[in-house]
Protein backbone atom coordinates (compact mmCIF):
# COMPACT_ATOMS: atom_id res chain seq x y z
CA UNK A 1 0.00 0.00 0.00
CA UNK A 2 1.49 3.12 -1.00
CA UNK A 3 2.45 5.79 1.61
CA UNK A 4 0.16 9.23 1.77
CA UNK A 5 1.93 11.83 0.32
CA UNK A 6 2.38 15.15 2.32
CA UNK A 7 1.22 18.56 0.23
CA UNK A 8 2.39 21.67 1.51
CA UNK A 9 3.30 25.33 0.27
CA UNK A 10 5.79 27.29 1.53
CA UNK A 11 7.41 30.95 0.73
CA UNK A 12 11.14 32.05 0.78
CA UNK A 13 11.35 32.11 4.84
CA UNK A 14 9.70 28.85 5.95
CA UNK A 15 11.91 27.09 3.38
CA UNK A 16 14.79 28.66 4.91
CA UNK A 17 13.68 27.37 8.07
CA UNK A 18 13.08 24.03 7.43
CA UNK A 19 16.25 23.46 6.15
CA UNK A 20 17.38 21.68 8.59
CA UNK A 21 14.80 19.00 8.48
CA UNK A 22 16.82 18.01 4.97
CA UNK A 23 14.19 19.65 3.04
CA UNK A 24 14.52 21.98 -0.15
CA UNK A 25 15.30 25.75 0.96
CA UNK A 26 14.43 28.89 -1.37
CA UNK A 27 14.85 31.38 1.04
CA UNK A 28 14.31 34.84 2.22
CA UNK A 29 10.42 35.59 0.67
CA UNK A 30 7.99 37.46 2.56
CA UNK A 31 5.80 34.92 5.08
CA UNK A 32 2.59 35.05 3.14
CA UNK A 33 2.40 33.48 0.14
CA UNK A 34 1.27 36.25 -2.01
CA UNK A 35 3.67 38.84 -0.70
CA UNK A 36 5.98 40.54 -3.12
CA UNK A 37 9.27 38.89 -3.75
CA UNK A 38 11.73 40.41 -2.05
CA UNK A 39 15.20 41.91 -3.94
CA UNK A 40 19.21 41.68 -3.20
CA UNK A 41 21.27 43.47 -5.28
CA UNK A 42 23.60 41.51 -8.20
CA UNK A 43 27.45 42.93 -9.04
CA UNK A 44 27.49 44.94 -11.91
CA UNK A 45 29.09 43.54 -14.99
CA UNK A 46 29.01 43.96 -18.77
CA UNK A 47 25.88 42.15 -19.84
CA UNK A 48 26.40 39.42 -22.26
CA UNK A 49 22.99 39.30 -23.82
CA UNK A 50 22.06 35.47 -24.94
CA UNK A 51 24.03 34.07 -22.72
CA UNK A 52 25.36 30.49 -22.84
CA UNK A 53 26.87 28.39 -19.92
CA UNK A 54 28.93 25.22 -20.41
CA UNK A 55 30.41 23.47 -17.32
CA UNK A 56 33.75 22.09 -17.03
CA UNK A 57 35.84 20.25 -14.77
CA UNK A 58 36.12 22.93 -12.26
CA UNK A 59 33.87 26.03 -13.21
CA UNK A 60 31.73 27.21 -15.84
CA UNK A 61 32.18 29.14 -18.95
CA UNK A 62 29.69 32.13 -19.84
CA UNK A 63 29.74 32.82 -23.71
CA UNK A 64 28.23 35.56 -25.94
CA UNK A 65 25.43 33.56 -27.86
CA UNK A 66 26.05 35.14 -31.08
CA UNK A 67 30.06 35.10 -31.24
CA UNK A 68 30.64 32.14 -28.30
CA UNK A 69 33.10 34.88 -27.48
CA UNK A 70 34.01 33.43 -23.82
CA UNK A 71 32.72 36.67 -21.25
CA UNK A 72 33.83 34.90 -17.62
CA UNK A 73 35.15 31.99 -16.28
CA UNK A 74 33.43 31.24 -13.13
CA UNK A 75 35.19 28.54 -10.63
CA UNK A 76 32.98 26.22 -9.48
CA UNK A 77 34.20 22.57 -7.91
CA UNK A 78 32.45 19.43 -7.68
CA UNK A 79 30.33 17.61 -10.76
CA UNK A 80 27.97 20.56 -12.10
CA UNK A 81 24.78 20.58 -14.05
CA UNK A 82 23.01 23.43 -15.70
CA UNK A 83 19.66 24.01 -17.23
CA UNK A 84 17.78 27.35 -18.04
CA UNK A 85 15.67 28.92 -15.29
CA UNK A 86 13.24 30.17 -18.33
CA UNK A 87 13.94 33.78 -18.26
CA UNK A 88 16.32 35.94 -20.75
CA UNK A 89 19.06 36.35 -17.73
CA UNK A 90 19.32 33.49 -15.38
CA UNK A 91 19.84 29.52 -15.56
CA UNK A 92 19.92 26.96 -12.71
CA UNK A 93 22.80 25.17 -11.43
CA UNK A 94 22.89 22.23 -9.65
CA UNK A 95 25.71 21.37 -7.28
CA UNK A 96 26.79 19.11 -4.62
CA UNK A 97 24.69 21.31 -2.18
CA UNK A 98 21.72 21.60 -4.16
CA UNK A 99 20.14 24.04 -6.89
CA UNK A 100 21.64 27.58 -7.45
CA UNK A 101 20.14 30.52 -9.47
CA UNK A 102 22.83 32.21 -11.81
CA UNK A 103 22.18 35.29 -13.41
CA UNK A 104 23.93 34.16 -16.51
CA UNK A 105 23.30 37.64 -18.31
CA UNK A 106 25.90 39.58 -15.59
CA UNK A 107 28.01 37.00 -14.99
CA UNK A 108 27.29 35.95 -11.07
CA UNK A 109 25.12 33.87 -8.55
CA UNK A 110 22.09 35.35 -7.25
CA UNK A 111 20.97 34.74 -3.44
CA UNK A 112 18.54 32.40 -4.79
CA UNK A 113 19.54 28.76 -3.40
CA UNK A 114 17.11 25.58 -3.35
CA UNK A 115 19.16 23.47 -1.12
CA UNK A 116 19.23 19.58 -1.33
CA UNK A 117 20.79 17.00 -1.93
CA UNK A 118 21.02 15.08 -5.01
CA UNK A 119 19.39 18.25 -6.92
CA UNK A 120 17.58 16.21 -10.29
CA UNK A 121 15.27 17.37 -12.99
CA UNK A 122 14.54 21.14 -14.00
CA UNK A 123 11.26 21.62 -15.81
CA UNK A 124 10.33 24.55 -17.78
CA UNK A 125 6.73 25.02 -18.56
CA UNK A 126 3.88 27.15 -19.14
CA UNK A 127 5.52 30.36 -17.69
CA UNK A 128 6.39 28.22 -14.21
CA UNK A 129 10.04 26.28 -13.63
CA UNK A 130 10.02 23.12 -11.38
CA UNK A 131 12.54 21.73 -9.32
CA UNK A 132 12.71 18.28 -8.22
CA UNK A 133 15.46 17.22 -5.53
CA UNK A 134 15.82 13.72 -5.66
CA UNK A 135 17.77 13.29 -2.10
CA UNK A 136 14.37 14.73 -0.20
CA UNK A 137 11.80 14.03 -2.92
CA UNK A 138 10.93 18.26 -2.87
CA UNK A 139 9.47 19.76 -5.46
CA UNK A 140 9.80 23.57 -5.88
CA UNK A 141 8.08 25.66 -8.47
CA UNK A 142 8.79 29.39 -9.35
CA UNK A 143 8.07 32.03 -11.84
CA UNK A 144 11.15 33.17 -13.26
CA UNK A 145 10.00 36.39 -14.17
CA UNK A 146 10.67 37.05 -10.27
CA UNK A 147 14.17 36.54 -10.42
CA UNK A 148 14.97 39.68 -12.08
CA UNK A 149 17.58 41.86 -10.21
CA UNK A 150 18.16 39.07 -8.04
CA UNK A 151 14.85 38.59 -6.39
CA UNK A 152 13.85 35.68 -4.62
CA UNK A 153 10.59 34.12 -6.03
CA UNK A 154 7.22 32.89 -4.06
CA UNK A 155 7.52 29.25 -4.33
CA UNK A 156 5.39 26.60 -4.61
CA UNK A 157 6.24 23.20 -2.65
CA UNK A 158 5.06 19.81 -2.72
CA UNK A 159 6.82 16.72 -0.88
CA UNK A 160 6.95 13.35 -2.21
CA UNK A 161 5.88 9.91 0.30
CA UNK A 162 9.62 9.02 -0.72
CA UNK A 163 12.68 10.56 -1.98
CA UNK A 164 13.32 9.44 -5.33
CA UNK A 165 15.00 10.43 -8.64
CA UNK A 166 11.94 12.06 -10.31
CA UNK A 167 10.58 15.03 -12.04
CA UNK A 168 7.39 17.07 -11.67
CA UNK A 169 5.88 19.37 -13.82
CA UNK A 170 3.18 22.61 -13.54
CA UNK A 171 0.58 22.93 -15.83
CA UNK A 172 -1.11 26.22 -17.08
CA UNK A 173 -4.13 25.68 -14.94
CA UNK A 174 -2.01 25.02 -11.33
CA UNK A 175 -2.22 21.07 -11.74
CA UNK A 176 1.01 19.30 -10.92
CA UNK A 177 2.17 16.36 -12.48
CA UNK A 178 4.74 14.39 -9.97
CA UNK A 179 6.27 11.27 -10.27
CA UNK A 180 5.88 8.13 -7.79
CA UNK A 181 8.78 5.83 -6.29
CA UNK A 182 11.04 4.98 -4.05
CA UNK A 183 15.71 5.08 -3.81
CA UNK A 184 14.76 1.12 -4.97
CA UNK A 185 11.40 1.33 -7.23
CA UNK A 186 9.87 4.32 -9.21
CA UNK A 187 6.29 2.92 -10.56
CA UNK A 188 4.15 5.91 -12.18
CA UNK A 189 3.10 9.20 -11.30
CA UNK A 190 0.09 11.52 -9.63
CA UNK A 191 -1.13 14.69 -10.40
CA UNK A 192 -2.27 17.49 -7.75
CA UNK A 193 -4.75 20.11 -7.99
CA UNK A 194 -3.32 24.01 -7.70
CA UNK A 195 -4.06 23.18 -3.19
CA UNK A 196 -2.21 20.03 -3.79
CA UNK A 197 -4.83 17.48 -3.14
CA UNK A 198 -4.26 14.33 -5.08
CA UNK A 199 -6.77 13.97 -8.17
CA UNK A 200 -5.60 11.34 -10.28
CA UNK A 201 -2.49 8.92 -10.68
CA UNK A 202 -1.17 6.04 -12.25
CA UNK A 203 0.94 3.24 -10.97
CA UNK A 204 1.78 1.77 -14.24
CA UNK A 205 5.09 3.20 -15.32
CA UNK A 206 7.72 0.73 -14.23
CA UNK A 207 11.19 2.79 -13.99
CA UNK A 208 9.31 6.12 -14.58
CA UNK A 209 11.89 8.67 -15.25
CA UNK A 210 12.34 11.99 -17.52
CA UNK A 211 9.14 14.35 -18.56
CA UNK A 212 8.50 16.32 -21.93
CA UNK A 213 5.16 18.32 -22.84
CA UNK A 214 3.94 18.14 -26.37
CA UNK A 215 1.26 20.86 -27.87
CA UNK A 216 -2.06 21.16 -26.55
CA UNK A 217 -0.25 20.50 -22.81
CA UNK A 218 -0.30 16.60 -22.92
CA UNK A 219 2.43 15.39 -20.69
CA UNK A 220 4.86 12.51 -21.16
CA UNK A 221 6.17 10.37 -18.86
CA UNK A 222 9.25 7.50 -19.66
CA UNK A 223 8.50 4.02 -18.40
CA UNK A 224 10.58 0.76 -19.42
CA UNK A 225 7.76 -0.60 -21.42
CA UNK A 226 6.45 2.28 -23.09
CA UNK A 227 5.26 6.28 -22.47
CA UNK A 228 2.82 7.82 -19.79
CA UNK A 229 0.53 10.35 -21.12
CA UNK A 230 -1.76 12.58 -18.80
CA UNK A 231 -4.52 14.17 -21.15
CA UNK A 232 -7.34 15.88 -20.37
CA UNK A 233 -7.45 14.77 -16.94
CA UNK A 234 -6.36 11.52 -17.21
CA UNK A 235 -3.66 8.70 -18.02
CA UNK A 236 -3.03 6.84 -20.78
CA UNK A 237 -0.04 4.56 -21.21
CA UNK A 238 1.27 4.03 -24.77
CA UNK A 239 2.53 0.67 -24.91
CA UNK A 240 5.94 -0.02 -26.91
CA UNK A 241 6.55 -2.83 -29.30
CA UNK A 242 9.04 -5.02 -26.95
CA UNK A 243 8.55 -6.05 -23.78
CA UNK A 244 11.69 -4.05 -22.61
CA UNK A 245 11.40 -0.81 -23.74
CA UNK A 246 13.17 2.24 -21.97
CA UNK A 247 11.96 5.86 -23.33
CA UNK A 248 13.84 7.37 -20.37
CA UNK A 249 14.44 10.55 -22.02
CA UNK A 250 11.76 12.50 -23.88
CA UNK A 251 11.89 16.32 -26.16
CA UNK A 252 8.51 18.19 -26.41
CA UNK A 253 7.64 21.16 -28.25
CA UNK A 254 4.70 23.17 -27.81
CA UNK A 255 3.89 23.18 -31.58
CA UNK A 256 3.90 19.69 -32.43
CA UNK A 257 2.02 16.82 -30.46
CA UNK A 258 4.53 13.99 -31.30
CA UNK A 259 7.17 13.80 -28.95
CA UNK A 260 10.58 12.35 -29.12
CA UNK A 261 12.23 9.59 -27.33
CA UNK A 262 15.12 7.20 -26.57
CA UNK A 263 14.57 3.62 -27.21
CA UNK A 264 16.82 1.16 -25.26
CA UNK A 265 15.69 -2.86 -25.17
CA UNK A 266 18.40 -3.97 -23.09
CA UNK A 267 18.23 -4.56 -19.61
CA UNK A 268 21.20 -6.09 -18.75
CA UNK A 269 23.24 -3.76 -20.78
CA UNK A 270 26.28 -1.81 -18.85
CA UNK A 271 25.56 1.22 -21.53
CA UNK A 272 22.88 -0.04 -24.07
CA UNK A 273 24.51 2.48 -27.63
CA UNK A 274 20.76 2.53 -29.09
CA UNK A 275 20.37 3.47 -33.40
CA UNK A 276 16.35 3.92 -32.62
CA UNK A 277 14.37 6.65 -31.14
CA UNK A 278 10.79 6.87 -30.56
CA UNK A 279 8.08 9.29 -31.88
CA UNK A 280 5.41 8.93 -29.59
CA UNK A 281 1.84 10.60 -31.40
CA UNK A 282 -0.11 12.13 -27.97
CA UNK A 283 -3.62 12.25 -30.64
CA UNK A 284 -3.71 8.95 -31.01
CA UNK A 285 -1.22 7.46 -27.89
CA UNK A 286 1.00 5.28 -30.77
CA UNK A 287 4.80 4.88 -31.05
CA UNK A 288 6.41 4.72 -34.16
CA UNK A 289 10.56 3.82 -34.38
CA UNK A 290 12.94 5.09 -36.43
CA UNK A 291 16.36 3.77 -36.95
CA UNK A 292 18.77 6.64 -37.61
CA UNK A 293 22.08 3.79 -38.50
CA UNK A 294 24.19 5.95 -35.79
CA UNK A 295 23.73 5.47 -31.91
CA UNK A 296 23.36 8.60 -29.72
CA UNK A 297 23.42 9.97 -26.03
CA UNK A 298 20.72 11.25 -23.17
CA UNK A 299 22.32 14.48 -24.22
CA UNK A 300 21.58 14.00 -27.84
CA UNK A 301 17.61 15.09 -27.91
CA UNK A 302 16.02 18.60 -28.83
CA UNK A 303 13.29 20.12 -30.97
CA UNK A 304 13.20 22.82 -33.25
CA UNK A 305 11.72 25.78 -33.54
CA UNK A 306 8.82 24.64 -35.94
CA UNK A 307 8.48 21.58 -33.65
CA UNK A 308 11.53 19.07 -35.87
CA UNK A 309 12.90 16.66 -33.88
CA UNK A 310 16.71 16.89 -33.54
CA UNK A 311 19.37 14.18 -32.28
CA UNK A 312 22.77 14.04 -32.34
CA UNK A 313 24.60 11.18 -33.76
CA UNK A 314 27.69 9.46 -33.05
CA UNK A 315 28.49 9.77 -36.54
CA UNK A 316 28.86 13.54 -35.64
CA UNK A 317 25.88 14.31 -37.87
CA UNK A 318 22.94 16.70 -36.12
CA UNK A 319 19.68 14.93 -37.77
CA UNK A 320 16.62 16.89 -38.18
CA UNK A 321 13.49 14.60 -38.40
CA UNK A 322 10.20 15.29 -39.44
CA UNK A 323 8.20 14.20 -36.51
CA UNK A 324 5.11 13.07 -38.29
CA UNK A 325 6.58 10.95 -40.87
CA UNK A 326 10.05 9.75 -39.14
CA UNK A 327 11.95 10.98 -41.92
CA UNK A 328 15.42 12.48 -41.76
CA UNK A 329 15.00 15.90 -44.19
CA UNK A 330 17.94 17.36 -43.15
CA UNK A 331 22.18 16.03 -42.08
CA UNK A 332 24.20 18.62 -40.40
CA UNK A 333 27.65 17.76 -40.62
CA UNK A 334 28.13 18.98 -36.98
CA UNK A 335 31.25 17.49 -34.98
CA UNK A 336 33.49 14.58 -35.80
CA UNK A 337 32.37 10.85 -34.81
CA UNK A 338 32.36 10.25 -30.94
CA UNK A 339 31.57 7.30 -28.48
CA UNK A 340 29.64 7.43 -25.50
CA UNK A 341 31.44 7.30 -22.14
CA UNK A 342 30.36 4.40 -19.80
CA UNK A 343 30.16 7.17 -16.83
CA UNK A 344 26.89 9.25 -17.50
CA UNK A 345 29.13 12.07 -15.90
CA UNK A 346 31.77 11.85 -18.29
CA UNK A 347 31.75 14.53 -20.92
CA UNK A 348 30.86 14.22 -24.40
CA UNK A 349 29.01 15.95 -27.61
CA UNK A 350 25.74 18.08 -26.27
CA UNK A 351 22.89 19.42 -28.20
CA UNK A 352 21.64 22.70 -26.84
CA UNK A 353 18.76 24.84 -29.30
CA UNK A 354 17.46 27.97 -28.73
CA UNK A 355 15.40 29.54 -31.11
CA UNK A 356 16.93 28.76 -34.81
CA UNK A 357 20.21 28.09 -33.67
CA UNK A 358 21.46 24.50 -32.99
CA UNK A 359 24.53 24.93 -30.49
CA UNK A 360 27.06 21.67 -30.47
CA UNK A 361 30.17 20.95 -28.28
CA UNK A 362 32.96 19.05 -29.02
CA UNK A 363 34.71 18.21 -25.47
CA UNK A 364 37.53 16.22 -27.36
CA UNK A 365 38.82 19.23 -29.71
CA UNK A 366 37.35 22.12 -26.83
CA UNK A 367 35.52 23.46 -29.56
CA UNK A 368 31.71 25.05 -29.73
CA UNK A 369 29.63 25.14 -32.48
CA UNK A 370 26.84 27.26 -33.60
CA UNK A 371 24.24 26.51 -36.48
CA UNK A 372 21.69 27.68 -38.26
CA UNK A 373 18.77 25.14 -38.22
CA UNK A 374 17.11 26.21 -40.98
CA UNK A 375 19.74 26.54 -43.91
CA UNK A 376 21.94 23.75 -42.00
CA UNK A 377 25.16 26.63 -42.26
CA UNK A 378 27.89 26.67 -39.36
CA UNK A 379 27.41 30.50 -37.86
CA UNK A 380 30.82 30.14 -35.98
CA UNK A 381 32.81 28.05 -33.63
CA UNK A 382 35.56 29.04 -30.60
CA UNK A 383 37.73 27.06 -29.08
CA UNK A 384 38.10 27.02 -24.86
CA UNK A 385 41.02 26.55 -22.79
CA UNK A 386 39.43 23.40 -21.62
CA UNK A 387 36.31 20.38 -22.74
CA UNK A 388 33.10 21.11 -21.62
CA UNK A 389 30.48 18.85 -20.58
CA UNK A 390 27.18 20.22 -19.80
CA UNK A 391 26.32 22.78 -22.47
CA UNK A 392 22.71 25.69 -22.22
CA UNK A 393 21.72 29.20 -21.62
CA UNK A 394 19.08 31.48 -20.88
CA UNK A 395 15.73 30.43 -22.81
CA UNK A 396 12.51 32.86 -22.17
CA UNK A 397 8.86 32.61 -23.69
CA UNK A 398 8.35 29.02 -22.53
Amino acid sequence: MNKPTRARTLTGTALVLAASMALTACGGGDASSDAEPKKAKTSEAARVDNPLVATFDGGLYVLDGETLKPAKTIELPGFNRVNPAGDDDHVVISTDEGFRVFDAARQTFTDTEFKGAKPGHVVRHGGRTTLFTDGTGEVNVFDPAELGDGAEPRTRTYTSAEPHHGVAIELTDGELVTTLGTEEKRTGALVLDKDNKEIARAENCPGVHGEAAAKDEVVGLGCEDGVLLYKDGKFTKVDAPDDYARTGNQAGSDVSPVLLGDYKTDPEAELERPTRISLIDTRTAKMKLVDLGTSYSFRSLARGPHGEALVLGTNGVLHVIDPETGKVEKRIDAVGEWTEPLDWQQPRPTLFVRDHTAYVSEPGKRRLHAFDLDSGERLTSVTLPQGTNELSGTVAGH
